[in-house]
This record gives structure tokens, sequence and C-alpha cells, in this order.
């Protein structure tokens, strides 16, 4: 089986494809499997670093600020068709995956043009406009959370799966990751990021809660801040006279996230799609800051569905208090039976099948027609 699997941008994108991609390789080892993403996107770095081969095309987003901006981004567009098409007669898929982000669309589309079997997965519950756009033409419609379903248009072809994770997410255990990453099993680990470019206010929240927790015994603070926040970071601790202990690791992007979020006690995280199903299959309690800045504020809504399980806390950006939020982690800290009953609720709410779900799909109506 020949599969182009296509999406990216950000990590929520390019996880899911590559979830989805490592079933299919499990079922079939002779599976040929390429990507195809955006040139400006994470995917170009991520995909080959995770053992998939990518091909790049010239592609952006809709720049609905600055409308004149546009021009140039349908020049782009255009340009992505063509390279598009140029790659699907190449390489010649039996099914074209898209999980969304910039490339997504013009690989579908023209896949759908082609004739060729087309499969697109919505992550959040509120979705974005362009698989509402492709969803006429294709198979079916995998879904991340069963409310996405009302804002689409043809529930004959709506699949509830959940969002897919990578299977190291559910085959490594707390001590394997603690001795990987180095810290004792004494270790209060508290684990914060924001998403795969970072996010202002939690990082500027984090200063506080390092402030308060450096060079404390048995307490390990991990930040993930993304590439863009990174350097200022440092600057605005070294401005504040701090300097960092043992006990505080700064990362501009965290690879190994899987062995992070094992090991961790507690996270601080937005609450996108992915990073939601992450957290709860990995069972961690949380503490979940939505992005106010997007669609639908459906972050708000991940974070509701399992906050309201009991699985994690939800603080709004307008409602981020930096004291509040230390004098909460210590609470949680001091509280293991709070932590271990939000552990079992989190992982209650978690998508451990999405993967299975998807590729169970996708051979019943493509692969094993052809057999």
């Amino acid at each position: 089986m020949k599969v182009i699997m296509t999406g990216g941008g950000t990590g929520g994108h390019i996880y899911p494809a590559i979830a989805i991609a490592d079933e299919i390789r499990k079922r079939d080892e002779n599976a040929e499997i390429l990507f195809v993403g955006a040139e400006i996107g994470l995917e170009r770095d991520l995909v080959p670093e995770n053992g998939y081969d990518i091909e790049l095309i010239t592609v952006e987003g809709f720049n609905r600020q600055e409308l004149l901006k546009n021009i140039d981004v349908l020049k782009k567009l255009r340009k992505g068709n063509k390279r598009s098409r140029e790659i699907l007669k190449s390489f010649q898929p039996d099914v074209v995956i898209g999980t969304g982000g910039y490339a997504s669309a013009p690989v579908v589309r023209t896949a759908q043009k082609m004739k060729i079997p087309t499969y697109i997965h919505e992550q959040n519950a509120f979705p974005g406009v362009t698989n509402k756009m492709l969803e006429p033409r294709v198979e079916k419609l995998f879904l991340g959370f069963e409310a996405g379903s009302q804002y689409f248009k043809h529930p004959e072809k709506h699949v509830v799966a959940g969002n897919p994770v990578r299977e190291t997410f559910l085959h490594m255990n707390r001590a394997e990751a603690r001795n990987e990453l180095g810290f004792r099993e004494d270790d209060f680990v508290l684990l914060a990021f924001g998403g795969s470019q970072g996010a202002g206010r939690i990082n500027k929240a984090m200063i506080s809660v390092i402030e308060a927790f450096n060079g404390v015994e048995h307490i390990k603070v991990c930040l993930g801040s993304g590439s863009y926040y990174y350097d200022a970071i440092l600057e605005e601790l070294k401005s504040k006279g701090i300097e960092l202990q043992d006990n505080i690791r700064i990362m501009e992007y965290i690879h190994n996230m899987d062995a992070f979020l094992m090991a961790s006690d507690l996270v601080i995280s937005r609450s996108g799609a992915l990073t939601v199903a992450e957290v709860t299959v990995c069972g961690k309690p949380a503490i979940f800051i939505p992005s106010p800045l997007v669609t639908g504020n459906h972050q708000f809504f991940n974070a509701k569905a399992v906050a309201d399980q009991g699985g994690a806390i939800v603080i709004e950006e307008k409602d981020l208090d930096h004291q509040e939020l230390i004098a909460e982690i210590l609470r949680l800290k001091n509280n293991p039976q709070a932590r271990k009953d939000m552990a079992e609720k989190s992982r209650q709410c978690a998508p451990v099948d999405a993967a299975r779900v998807i590729c169970d799909h996708i051979e019943v109506l493509h692969g094993k027609s052809e057999e």
C-alpha cells in the first residue's frame, strides 16, 4: 500500500499524522509512506526525525489582518498546487490522508481531482475552514471530538476516532522516563509548555514559578519555552539576578515529550487537541491554560472536557495570577492523593485507540477491497 500523509505547520497537525503512519507501518511493513508538508512548517524537521521521507511545497495560510498580503499567498498556493500534482503523479499513492495545516488543503484537493481516495482527520472540537471545504469529496472524516460533527454537512462520513498519539506514549513508564531524564523517584517534577510554538503568557507565569522554586531540593521545573521566547526568558531571568540551579531546565523545544510527560507529576500547558490527548494518554494531572486566540475558543472546550471528569484544572488566561498559580502547584505537590485521583480521571479521557480506529476504516474501505 502506498500512502501520502499531508499536514503540518504545528505539532498538533504533524504528530497525529506520524501516529497514523506508525500504525500503517506496524500493520504492513512493506507500506510506502511519504509525507508532504509546507516549507515553512515544523514538519520539515520533525517528520525525518521520526523516520519518514518528506516532500515540501510552497504554501502558507491566508492573512486575515492584512488582506493585500494574500496576493502573495495566492501565488504560493498556485505553486503549491502544481507541486502537489507533480508529487502525486510521481508517487502514485493508493490513498491520501490529511491532518490539517497549510499543506493539507492543496494536496488533498489535488488528490480528489485526480480521483485518488482521500481521508481527513479533524483534531479540534471546533473545526477549521479547510476540512469543512474538503469534506464533501473525502471517503471518511475522522473526528478528534464528537462535538466537531455538528459543524460539518455529511454525518454519514463521520467517524469519532479521537486524536492519535505516537505509540511511544503508550509504552513508556514513569520509572523508565525518570531514568532517561535523570530524575529521582522522590522528585516532584513540574512540566510546563505552550505547544510547539510556545505561549507568551504561560512563559511569563513560569518565570515567577522558576523564581519561587529555583534551587529547591526535590522539585524539578521543566519548561518548553518555544524558540521564539527562549532567549527573552533567559534574559529576563538574568535581569532579575536569578542564577538558574540544576533543578531548572529550560528548553526551546521538547523533542522527547513522551519521556517528559511520563516523568512528570503535574503538567501546565495550553489545551490544543494533541496536547490534551498526550496528557491524558499518559494519565497526568494538568493545569490547562487555554489559548483565547483560537477559532471557536476550542481550546477551552478541549480542557473543559477533561476538567469536567476531574482530571484537570482550567485557568482561563484572563484569570491567570502568578501567585495563585504557585499556590495551586504547592497544593497539588503536597497532596499526592489528589494528584492520584486526577491522574486516574485524566487517563479515563484518553483516546488510546484513535490510530487503530482510523486504520481499520481505511482498510475496510480501501485496503481490503483490493485483496
